[in-house]
Formats: C-alpha cells, sequence, structure tokens
C-alpha cells in the first residue's frame, strides 16, 4: 500500500554535521541523511564542516552526493568550523556558497600516503619475513624492508593522480582554474580570512551566519527559518562517563595514525 503523502518540508531547513576524521563511518552517516534531506524535499542545506579530511573515497562520495543534491534544486550553504582541511575542503567545495570563521584552519589541499619502514627493529629483535608475492610491486609499503626507487616513483604516480582529482574539483567548485589553484595547493594550511583572499571561500562569519545566507538563496525567511540537524551520531553510553572527553580524544589520534598507515588520504596532520 502507498501511503497518500509523504513527508515534506519546503519551507524549512536542513542542517547535516560532518564532524572528525571522514572515514567509511562518516559517509554511511552523512549519505544517509543527504537521502533524506532529498527525500523531504528541503529547499536549502546547512553544512556544518569541522573536519581535518580523511579517507579519499569516502570524501569523493559525499561530495558527488552533495552535487546531485544541489541538482535536484537544494541550496547548500557550507560552514567551516574550527578546522575544514584536505578532505573537509573537497566536500565544502561541492557547496553552492561556504563561510568561514577568519580563525578557521583551511586549506592543507594535497596528498598523503605514509609507509612505516620496521626492518631495522624487526632484525634487532630477530624478527624475519618470508613473502610469496605474484607481482614485484604486491608487497609495496610493506614495514619489514624499505621501499625501493621504483616503488617510490610508482606510488608518486598514484599520488599525483590523485592530486590532480583534488585540484580538478576545487577548481571547479570554486569557479578558478587549475594554476590558481596549484599556486596555493600545495599542502599549506590557511586562516578563514586568508582562503577568503584566495577565493577558497566566500564569506567570512560564524554558523549564524552561514544559516542566515543559506535563507536568503533558498528564499526563506532569515529570521523564524531554523534548520532540522539529520544524520546526528548515536551517543554512546560511553560517553557518559568521567573523563570520556579525554578518552575520545585518544581513540581520535589513534585511528589518525591507523589510517594514516598505507593509505592515500585528504588529510591534514597537525
Amino acid at each position: 500500500m502507498v501511503w497518500p503523502w509523504r513527508r515534506k518540508s519546503r519551507r524549512r531547513m536542513a542542517r547535516i554535521v560532518v564532524e572528525g576524521a571522514i572515514s567509511g563511518s562518516t559517509r554511511k552517516r552523512v549519505l544517509k541523511a543527504l537521502r533524506e534531506v532529498e527525500r523531504r524535499e528541503f529547499p536549502a542545506l546547512l553544512l556544518r564542516v569541522d573536519s581535518p579530511g580523511g579517507t579519499v573515497g569516502d570524501s569523493q562520495e559525499i561530495h558527488a552526493a552533495l552535487l546531485r543534491l544541489r541538482d535536484k534544486g537544494c541550496k547548500v550553504v557550507a560552514s567551516f568550523g574550527n578546522i575544514s582541511a584536505s578532505g573537509g575542503v573537497y566536500i565544502g567545495v561541492a557547496a553552492d556558497r561556504i563561510v568561514a570563521n577568519p580563525g578557521t584552519i583551511t586549506g592543507s589541499i594535497g596528498v598523503i600516503l605514509r609507509g612505516n619502514d620496521l626492518s631495522r627493529v624487526f632484525e634487532r629483535i630477530g624478527i624475519r619475513f618470508d613473502t610469496v608475492k605474484s607481482g614485484r610491486f604486491k608487497d609495496i609499503l610493506s614495514p619489514d624492508r624499505p621501499l625501493g626507487d621504483d616503488e617510490r616513483e610508482l606510488l608518486q604516480q598514484l599520488i599525483d593522480s590523485s592530486y590532480g582529482q583534488f585540484v580538478g574539483v576545487v577548481a571547479a567548485g570554486r569557479q578558478l582554474t587549475t594554476d590558481q589553484v596549484k599556486s596555493f595547493a600545495d599542502g599549506r594550511v590557511f586562516s578563514g580570512e586568508q582562503a577568503l583572499a584566495l577565493g577558497l571561500v566566500d564569506e567570512l562569519g560564524d554558523e549564524e551566519h552561514a544559516r542566515r545566507l543559506a535563507a536568503k538563496i533558498a528564499d526563506l525567511d532569515e529570521e523564524k527559518s531554523r534548520p532540522i540537524t539529520l544524520g546526528k551520531e548515536r551517543r554512546k553510553f560511553s560517553g557518559l562517563l568521567p573523563g570520556s572527553a579525554v578518552l575520545h580524544q585518544l581513540q581520535t589520534r589513534v585511528s589518525l595514525e591507523l589510517m594514516g598507515n598505507g593509505q592515500v588520504l585528504w588529510l591534514y596532520r597537525p
């Protein structure tokens, strides 16, 4: 049986938060929320980004979903919080407009891939690996030996390909030339104020400023249109325990280190 009507929100604004390192769990949560925005026909989306970036594929899928949402007529305004760098920028440039605080840390447009050479440690403690492989590059970035020159060249080509994709998306999203983007896309970070001068963001302001801008371009009442937050992370019981904030910070640091081992990342690592 088809329900005779569906819930719509044509005069309301949605809000989605992208917080912390971008990973598979972030992608699933955000894509589900974006589908809800489309289903309920919200005319505007306030995208709050407070992220140092993360995995490449997950960032690309969120970016693509935001563009599809815009094609459906939804106006998207990104609000950069404390930090919106690397993959956070990649997601943000899918918006119609970007608002950043003057002191927001942003930029870090670039790609990083890191492995660990532990061969001397293994040798010292008497551990040796025997590897059988189908091709000479199959165990590339293996921790039991240093990286060879031919392997380094191969990985550099991979990095350059990913970097080209990043630059192209930023150029298209911000209506800049690739040469303009490359002039500052060398991994450096900027303040929101510097990013404005470079054309990486449109306006300086807080999230309230971004909300009003989203209401304005979607022809909503700037005073009355309060956003509905979708895709909230589930609150865990451990978050209620004493010292949970410190534990959460530690877990975040560890996950960033694990994420950075052997993966191509769009990630700012302070």
